[in-house]
């Protein structure tokens, strides 16, 4: 408690060291440190922890006790009295047009038609809580030391094997190391590179997390546009070429779907050996593909090592996890071990053993098996749904979304806001672009976040605000 309250002890001071204990644990009860019900060290622990005889606590307690502030009892020992409550200092918004307001708007929830989180209903809760509170408990009673920076071992075999199995990519376990999550990968992989005033090629339209991230990092970014077959591979080394870093999401584009061609994967990993350059892989939905079997890899065609490979745990199990994993060639991997263990270490212990075990019993392949096949029935159900308020040219699938195409100038942003009172929060598309001449208006339901009950409900509400807000043609 003495670090926390940040209690001094002046032995040069004038006013007595029981004083100077009871005016520090008056202020962190009048500022909210200490609130109703906290329970205070005892006498002797607090004692040791100042270095003052426990007569001297008790002193404190006790002109603390007769004004009040605190009360004790045998069964629950020294607490802080209930008082009045504080009124609340409330933090104040993010500036507006802020990343984080941004962020929070796109992440707030649980809401109807979210994206980026799994669903509730598919994910074997109970049997992962059992997993992992047996981790948990592993690593209560282990000797205290410092894990692997790379990640737990477990879990990189685990990784490693799961990716040459379902993505094609056949690497060691010393080339995997384990993240919290994409955005910790992400910031992993930039500080390795150390590209900071050169180009990169994003997506256009991309990830804003990846968008903000490059920009963080002090990178040009240059927008690239997406079509049905991916990456406008030829646009970029056209008007582009001297880039030094390419993010893509070859699986399924975020936020469109599309996947990458094998002739645009061949030319851009030509491209990169030729200039340099070095490919981000963001592995975006690759174990949630719906329709038929995923793609290979991009990393799993690379040759001459130019690929950095990125997936995470948030979609397939929850982004609460925090839980996500680098491959990188070989000729990095001791480079990003470094970093990692001196800026980025991985998630604790009890959390990677725990995953490790869900995928070693194959309990992770049969929960995305049903998780697809849920998701897959959600999606025709929303798609049979939409068509009954919209023309099937407004409507597109979209990987885990179902893309809503507004009229031109229809503030999607807005829309957006306005259904979140709702409990309805589908991601405006102009949110995806880098500039706003170029953003299509739209909204992207998620499919993982569809209602099962009263989805016409939910959907005539969503048209009500769309057509306040913009033309759409009503069918």
């Amino acid at each position: 408690m003495s670090k926390s309250l940040n209690l001094v002890i002046d032995r040069t001071a004038k006013i007595p060291l029981a004083d100077q204990i009871r005016h520090g644990v008056t202020i962190a009860i009048e500022q909210g440190v200490l609130t109703p019900g906290a329970r205070l060290p005892s006498w002797q622990d607090l004692a040791a922890q100042l270095g003052v005889s426990r007569g001297t606590v008790r002193v404190a307690y006790e002109k603390l006790a007769a004004a009040q502030l605190i009360e004790a009892t045998r069964a629950t020992g020294t607490r802080v009295a209930q008082r009045p409550r504080a009124v609340a200092k409330t933090e104040p918004p993010p500036d507006p047009g802020s990343f984080i307001r941004v962020y929070q708007e796109m992440t707030q929830g649980p809401a109807l038609y979210q994206m980026g989180v799994p669903a509730i209903e598919t994910f074997p809760a109970t049997l992962f809580a059992r997993i992992r509170a047996h981790a948990i408990r592993a690593e209560a009673s282990a000797p205290p030391l410092y894990p692997d920076p790379r990640g737990e071992l477990e879990l990189r075999r685990e990784v490693a094997g799961l990716l040459a199995v379902s993505r094609g990519v056949n690497c060691s376990v010393s080339q995997v190391i384990i993240t919290g999550g994409f955005s910790a990968g992400l910031g992993l992989t930039l500080s390795v590179l150390g590209l900071a005033g050169h180009k990169a090629w994003i997506e256009e339209p991309g990830f804003p997390w990846s968008r903000k991230g490059l920009e963080l990092a002090r990178l040009s970014l240059s927008p690239i546009p997406v079509d049905s077959e991916g990456i406008d591979v030829e646009y970029g080394i056209r008007h582009h070429p001297d880039a030094k870093l390419v993010v893509v999401t070859p699986g399924q584009q975020a936020p469109l779907g599309s996947t990458l061609s094998l002739e645009r994967r061949l030319r851009l990993l030509e491209w990169a050996n030729q200039s340099g350059s070095w490919i981000l892989e963001d592995d975006y939905l690759s174990d949630l593909q719906l329709s038929g079997r995923a793609a290979p890899a991009l990393a799993s065609l690379d040759r001459a090592g130019r690929v950095i490979h990125i997936g995470s745990f948030s979609k397939t199990l929850s982004p609460s996890v925090r839980l996500g994993f680098v491959v990188v060639p070989v000729e990095l991997a001791s480079r990003f071990a470094d970093v990692a263990a001196c800026l980025a270490p991985p998630p604790g212990p009890a959390i990677q053993l725990a995953t490790a075990e869900f995928m070693r019993e194959g309990h992770y392949l049969r929960h995305l098996r049903r998780t697809k096949r849920a998701y897959a029935a959600k999606r025709e159900a929303l798609l049979e749904c939409l068509r009954t308020f919209a023309s099937a040219e407004q409507i597109a699938r979209a990987g885990l979304a179902v893309l809503l195409k507004l009229p031109r100038g229809a503030p999607d942003a807005t829309i957006a806001r306005e259904l979140s009172a709702f409990g309805i929060s589908p991601s405006p598309l102009s949110a995806w672009y880098s500039s706003a001449e170029n953003a299509e208006p739209g909204l992207l339901l998620g499919v993982a976040t569809t209602p099962s009950r009263d989805l016409p409900g939910s959907c005539t509400r969503l048209f009500e605000v769309i057509r306040r807000f913009s033309d759409l043609p009503q069918r």
